[in-house]
């Protein structure tokens, strides 16, 4: 029995280095087995046993078959060299974000540097996903320093990992830094094109004054009996009228809506870009013959040889009838447009997602993400596809005729008695009685509420919100999975996170702890994952509070985006969204329940649509919450359609915006969109 428990452990250690879900997986097997617990001692000691050996059948599975070469690569990676002042390690950590060509240079220079390692992209297939993921995690806070004290197998698997982690990231960067700065260059086109509208519009207004001008006094000249022809030399004169008549002649001739010209106008910047991100990476296609990658790859052929001309053909199928008509066709064709053309389109397709790149995590294939066709027809054969909707089209498409029927039917019946809450429905329209608004006296209430609360540290809060829910302790350490020794240091290492101090500024100002101690808090305890934990026990408790059920019964809940600018360092990492202005910045997208309990919070680019970002707060919190109906704020038509799929195949409630949009689209796209809503 011992050997069959410790085989449990070691299969549950796998993907986890959780202490207590291994140990609950060995409790689970005995109780089922109808087996006597053994002492709590007993099971720690197997778990400890089973996850050592597990990790290091880990690192031995990944530094298997590593050639000589490589592994002196890697180990080099920890070494300073004599003329170098830091490790290539700590180098290629720093790379810099800010989308300029020279940083987009210094990306693809680190890039260079960890493909020459010659780590094979198969090694991270080798291990367990959930274990590499922990092995990647504690590698990303580890100094050379630590690095270099490792044993051997166990250093060269973490640095295996860097590589491999590393090489997306920097991929990831780079494509990114691509995709912002061809941005940029379509932002600073706009801001031309609209100054020379302002332009011509100045030009012609002082233009149609003098013709004015002169037109009256010829007018004039007409009344009196006099030549007409004198009272143009008298105004603007021939020579005049002539300039006059040239330059509306050439401000009017410029009827264009778009900024494609000044886009072209940045050509050696775009180019520069362009011929640093094809040489670099290779992309590819769902297509089969993709002509975009056609073009592509004949783009670079033409950066490798530096040919200026073109051949007699070039593909042009993939760009837009705008682009299309500046390319020109046949011999016409334009080498400078035709090659910011295939640029902005190769940009534009990967933010869609149909182009992808090798080795990229952000910007992988769509398949990728999706289960093997294999593995899901076997979980359909078996039923354990885990949706809320028929597997079958027509079955689902039964269901969802017959409740928008049943609901039509039961508004419809409400709207005849005039029982609709805030509506009414009649031959007239639908009437929405307008919000109410709330007793200005509830705000004088809140402000002497307020006022009764006693001054008090924040940390000394902090430490008093622990005492209640044991917050603290959900930030365990990334390699025991110890709660933290310390809870004022951890709070104190959290509060400089919040408020933006950092660690040093935030241990001179508290005299209580070194930034050497808050800096190891943060590194081995305060991660992603810990903050989740965190947070969870918070809304938990707050949910757990008898007085809450005045707000809602917990069963839903709100999510939308807050835009805040980014200053100092973070400009040149953030976004930019003309809905906030011309500042960069960034959206923090927040998930409240109905109870005002904020359950995850989402950083996401400022350009980003919302409705991609919907599901992600109701699937990947860890708290106990069980949300039944969501209100969104949707965005755009896309991606609230698609959301509503994921929401009706996921057995949650959409409760935003459907009526809109159905309306927008054909009868029975829409009623199906808004049956699948509900």
């Amino acid at each position: 029995m011992t050997s069959r428990v410790s085989r449990i452990a070691r299969e549950e250690a796998i993907g986890t280095d959780r202490g207590d879900a291994i140990v609950g997986a060995m409790v689970s097997h005995l109780r089922k087995n109808l087996v006597v617990l053994p002492a709590a001692t007993e099971l720690e000691r197997i778990a400890l046993t089973a996850r050592a050996q597990v990790r290091k059948r880990a690192y031995r599975s990944l530094v298997d078959g590593l050639t000589s070469t490589v592994r002196v690569r890697l180990s080099d990676l920890i070494e300073v060299a004599e003329d170098q002042r830091r490790t290539p390690l700590a180098w290629l950590r720093d790379w810099p974000e800010a989308p300029t060509q020279k940083n987009l240079a210094a990306i693809v220079e680190r890039l260079g540097v960890v493909r020459s390692l010659g780590v094979e992209p198969d090694r991270e297939r080798r291990v367990h996903r959930a274990r590499y993921a922990v092995i990647a995690r504690e590698t990303a806070i580890l100094s050379a320093q630590h690095l270099s004290r490792l044993e051997s197998e166990r250093r060269l698997a973490s640095l295996i990992v860097f590589a491999r982690e590393m090489e997306a990231e920097l991929t990831d960067a780079a494509i990114t830094m691509f995709d912002k700065m061809i941005g940029s260059v379509f932002r600073k086109a706009d801001r031309q094109h609209k100054e020379q509208v302002v332009s011509r519009a100045k030009t012609i207004d002082s233009a149609a004054r003098a013709l004015i001008d002169m037109a009256k006094a010829m007018l004039e000249a007409r009344t009196r009996g006099a030549d007409p022809l004198m009272a143009v030399e008298q105004t603007i004169g021939w020579r005049g009228l002539e300039t006059l008549v040239g330059e509306i002649d050439q401000t009017i001739g410029d009827t264009r809506q778009d900024s494609l010209a000044e886009v072209i106008d940045h050509y050696p910047g775009i180019h520069r870009v362009g011929k640093m991100i094809l040489r670099t990476f290779t992309f590819h296609s769902w297509r089969a013959s993709d002509p975009l990658l056609t073009a592509v790859e004949l783009l670079r052929t033409l950066y490798a040889s530096g040919q200026r001309k073109l051949p007699a053909l070039v593909p042009t199928a993939f760009m837009t009838p705008a682009w299309r008509k500046l390319v020109g066709k046949g011999a016409s064709v334009d080498r400078r447009t035709w090659e910011i053309g295939v640029i902005v389109a190769l940009r534009d397709r990967l933010r869609a997602g149909d182009v992808w790149v090798e080795g990229s995590r952000s910007y992988r294939a769509f398949d990728d993400f999706l289960l093997p066709l294999t593995a899901f027809a076997t979980r359909r054969q078996s039923g354990e596809l885990g949706l809320a909707i028929p597997d079958s089209f027509q079955a689902w498409r039964e269901g969802r005729c017959a409740t928008l029927d049943r609901r039509l039917r039961e508004v419809g019946a409400q709207a005849e008695a005039g029982e609709l809450s805030e509506a009414v429905i009649s031959s007239t329209g639908l009437s929405i009685s307008p919000i109410r608004q709330h007793d200005s006296g509830a705000d004088d209430i809140a402000r002497r509420l307020y006022s009764m609360l006693p001054r008090l540290r924040i940390t000394d809060l902090l430490a008093e919100v622990h005492g209640w829910t044991n917050f603290a302790d959900r930030f365990s350490h990334l390699r025991s999975g110890a709660p933290p020794e310390n809870p004022v240091a951890l709070m104190t290492a959290i509060l400089a996170d919040a408020t933006n101090l950092g660690l040093a500024r935030m241990a001179r100002s508290s005299g209580l702890f070194s930034h050497s101690h808050l800096l190891w808090t943060a590194e081995w305890h305060i991660r992603d994952e810990t903050y989740q934990a965190g947070l969870a026990a918070l809304v938990d408790a707050i949910h757990a509070q008898p007085f809450t059920v005045v707000w809602g019964d917990g069963a839903t809940s709100s999510s939308d985006g807050q835009f805040f600018r980014a200053g100092g360092h973070g400009q040149g990492r953030a976004d930019h969204n003309a809905r906030y202005g011309s500042e960069p910045g960034a959206k923090f997208y927040t998930f409240i329940s109905d109870r005002f309990a904020p359950f995850h919070t989402q950083v996401i680019a400022a350009n980003a649509s919302e409705a991609l970002h919907v599901l992600d707060g109701l699937l990947h919190h860890e708290s106990t919450l069980a949300i039944r109906e969501h209100l969104p704020i949707p965005e755009a038509l896309p991606s609230t359609c698609l959301a509503c799929a994921i929401f009706s195949a996921s057995g949650l409630l959409h409760g935003s915006g459907i009526l809109p949009i159905a309306a927008s689209m054909s009868p029975a796209t829409g009623l199906i969109t808004a049956a699948s809503a509900r």
